[in-house]
């Protein structure tokens, strides 16, 4: 398992911890085109919304995500 922070913005506050056994290129992979939409189209996401992403991309892994120290999902 690797521990990876993601920060898709400007504020700290919305960032989030994975603990994953997935790579960095599997997360940068399905988070990118996420975020791209939202900065190119205005279509808005969330945190759940990537991590959703990550677990429906990658079903056979494992997905641990933090915010504020409070559990996300646990997959």
């Amino acid at each position: 398992m690797k521990v990876f922070e993601i920060n898709t913005t400007a504020w700290d506050e919305e960032n989030f911890t994975l603990f994953t056994d997935l790579t960095g290129i599997q997360i940068i992979d399905v988070i990118t085109p996420i975020v791209m939409r939202e900065r190119e189209h205005g279509e808005e996401y969330t945190n759940d919304d990537l991590i959703d992403a990550l677990i429906e991309a990658y079903p056979s892994n494992k997905v641990y995500a933090y915010q504020n120290n409070n559990i996300l999902i646990s997959m």
